[in-house]
């Protein structure tokens, strides 16, 4: 019944960007089939678009979006997650909208391909710190899914990011005071002893846009840290998506991906070329079938109008998938606790 009814489901659902994506990664439509070319000129008038033009600012950012409290992460943040949410649905630099905010933030981009650290207002969990790897991954990954990896002041801040990454393929929490800041229980990596899950997962998803990093030693190592933290929520499977597309808050900084989303655990495993044979990820993609409804849905409970969207992207993942890659863990499985009891004093 599943595999039956998603095509159904999926192309008679009244986004325009939604009916081309599925037309073009899950049926293979070629750019020129003229059912996809009608759908491409629809796009401007899907909501998920026009509101989203119509709220840019004439120097290309944004000062808020449908999302929850988005005027709360400040402009960058807001233009980051617009950016983002273009991208995630085709648009690339031949947009206006896409270009103008692309400008917009490396406007504000550091001499060193780094951007500003903010976020710090007394009480914030960023309070104190001198550098967050996140601070810049964030405005990267949107410039990223964009179409602009290979431009060359975002290939400085993937350099940057390469400068700041630990001995052991992990990113870290940060600097403070001089000195590495502490992991909280839910942002550890296992096997890694600084390596900062929120900070990592925000890097790994700027290589997964570039066409050769996403292949490269860094991110296959990052993903393999990753994969090591096999804890599965259902209700947080398509969180990330969800939050693209508006339904969810933007979140902090060191708190960005405080939420283990498996289905983006799986976006990232095919875009960098994990093979389905690694246990751990055969795993995931069990779990993703396991929770696919009898109509071949994945519902996506706090925001059920975004069930056909995290569909998609699940199903995207599951046929792009290698199962039998070059891909090669260095990683054992261990069982993995955010929190591990602390031993006995006395």
């Amino acid at each position: 019944m599943a595999e039956l009814t998603w095509p159904t489901l999926l192309l008679t659902d009244p986004s325009p960007s939604l009916r081309m994506l599925v037309l073009k990664e899950l049926m293979d439509r070629p750019d020129d089939d003229r059912e996809v070319r009608e759908l491409e000129a629809l796009r401007s008038e899907d909501p998920l678009v026009r509101h989203l033009i119509e709220m840019q600012n004439g120097d290309g950012s944004w000062d808020v979006l449908e999302s929850p409290s988005s005027g709360a992460a400040g402009t960058m943040r807001t233009t980051i997650y617009a950016l983002c949410r273009l991208g995630y649905l085709g648009f690339r630099r031949d947009n206006p909208a896409v270009r103008l905010g692309v400008e917009y933030l490396l406007s504000l981009q550091n001499d060193d391909g780094s951007w500003p650290l903010a976020g710090r207002a007394s009480g914030s969990e960023e309070e104190g710190y001198s550098m967050i790897p996140l601070q810049t991954a964030l405005p990267l990954r949107a410039l990223a899914s964009c179409g602009y990896s290979t431009d060359p002041r975002a290939e400085k801040a993937y350099g940057w990011l390469f400068d700041r990454r630990l001995p052991d393929g992990a990113w870290p929490t940060g600097i403070a005071s001089g000195q590495s800041g502490g992991v909280a229980g839910y942002r550890r990596l296992p096997h890694s002893r600084w390596g900062c899950r929120s900070n990592t997962t925000g890097v790994l998803i700027c290589l997964s846009f570039h066409p050769s990093l996403r292949k490269g030693p860094e991110a296959r190592k990052a993903l393999d840290l990753l994969l090591g933290r096999e804890t599965r929520d259902r209700r947080n499977v398509g969180y990330e998506v969800s939050r693209l597309l508006g339904a969810e808050r933007l979140g902090g900084v060191l708190t960005h991906h405080a939420r283990f989303d498996p289905a983006m655990v799986l976006d990232l495993c095919w875009r960098i070329g994990a093979s389905g044979s690694d246990p751990r990820v055969a795993g995931f993609v069990e779990f993703a079938r396991e929770s696919q409804g009898r109509y071949g849905l994945w519902e996506y409970n706090p925001a059920p109008q975004l069930s056909r969207w995290v569909s998609f992207d699940v199903l995207r993942s599951l046929r792009r998938l290698d199962i039998e890659g070059d891909w090669i863990s260095s990683e054992p499985r261990t069982p993995f606790k955010p929190y591990p009891a602390l031993p006995r004093r006395f």
